[in-house]
């Protein structure tokens, strides 16, 4: 298994945003976007016939029309750019556990996967919750909590 972050294609949002910025008249010019990117004219004309690849940028195009081009969308592009950089730390050898650690409970955070909190807990153990719909209407619906123990417990042997 290599480390390296997933790269599906050569161009990446950084691009999108960029070539989008251009399009509405208030970044780069076109040439300046290559350079940066270290692209060519041909890669323009094949990220051109990527459908991906225009959602993206018509998508940041209407960011940029409709809400104007605010410090939340740079911040935002600038985020998805540090992710790589943040993949490679997380995979590094010299990285302490503990800045791991703290990166991949960042992108967790991020990406909005952490547990949602329902609320205390009714019980620590476990336990079943079962919820039977008995017609259309939400009051005819019927819960039934139960609880099990455990007493004797034994090994399975294979």
């Amino acid at each position: 298994m290599d480390n390296l972050p997933l790269n599906h294609t050569k161009w990446n949002d950084r691009l999108t945003f960029d070539v989008a910025l251009t399009l509405e008249g208030s970044g780069e010019t076109l040439q300046e976007i290559m350079a940066r990117h270290s692209i060519t004219a041909n890669d323009i004309l094949t990220f051109n016939a990527d459908p991906i690849f225009l959602k993206k940028v018509e998508h940041y195009r209407t960011e940029v029309r409709d809400k104007g081009l605010t410090f939340k969308l740079k911040a935002r592009a600038q985020a998805e750019e540090l992710l790589t950089t943040s993949w490679l730390l997380i995979h590094d050898g010299a990285v302490s556990p503990a800045v791991k650690a703290d990166l991949i409970k960042s992108t967790v955070k991020w990406a909005g996967l952490e547990p949602k909190d329902t609320g205390p807990q009714e019980q620590n153990g476990g336990g079943v919750k079962i919820t039977i719909n008995l017609g259309n209407d939400p009051r005819d619906a019927r819960t039934i909590e139960a609880t099990t123990e455990i007493e004797d417990a034994t090994a399975i042997e294979h």
